[in-house]
């Protein structure tokens, strides 16, 4: 793979679910709204299975199941977080189907959450995706709302 550090080479960062794509000043989490962990999006899914938004490596899954972790090839460092305040679920609700380190091809399914569960016991699943290093890109948002499916592109980074 060549890097896009060395070339005018745009990364594209997809969906990670299909549903209602929403700006992340919107989402009802002051951490993620006000951008205090880095430029994104977010999703209402209507799909129960996650999955990778460009092919790299599993930075990390949280011991709770409801983040995921992601290094791509740029460097890009990009937080997948499902629902607000998921993390008090104990991974209840959450499959995970990758390990910290494994390589992974955009589209290539990374968790299987309970959705429905997790609504009934009152918790959101609005999803974030945030690119925790944004600083370092330019980015172009290829849409800001609007139904989406998993892998359509989303925003689209290029190193400053």
């Amino acid at each position: 793979m060549k890097s896009l550090l060395f070339g005018k080479k745009k990364l594209k960062v997809n969906a990670v679910v299909s549903g209602e794509l929403i700006e992340l000043s919107h989402v009802s989490d002051e951490v993620f709204a006000k951008k205090m962990m880095g430029e994104g999006y977010a999703v209402e899914p209507d799909d129960t299975t996650i999955v990778a938004p460009f092919d790299g490596k599993i930075a990390f899954v949280f011991p709770t199941k409801h983040a995921v972790g992601l290094i791509g090839e740029s460097g890009v460092e990009v937080l997948i977080h499902v629902g607000i305040d998921t993390v008090e679920l104990k991974g209840e609700g959450f499959e995970s189907l990758v390990t910290e380190g494994q390589e992974v091809k955009a589209g290539q399914p990374l968790l299987k959450v309970d959705f429905e569960g997790i609504m009934q016991k009152g918790y959101s699943k609005t999803t974030m995706v945030v690119v925790t290093n944004s600083a370092m890109f330019d980015m172009n948002f290829m849409k800001v709302n609007g139904k989406i499916s998993a892998v359509d592109p989303v925003l689209e980074l290029k190193l400053k």
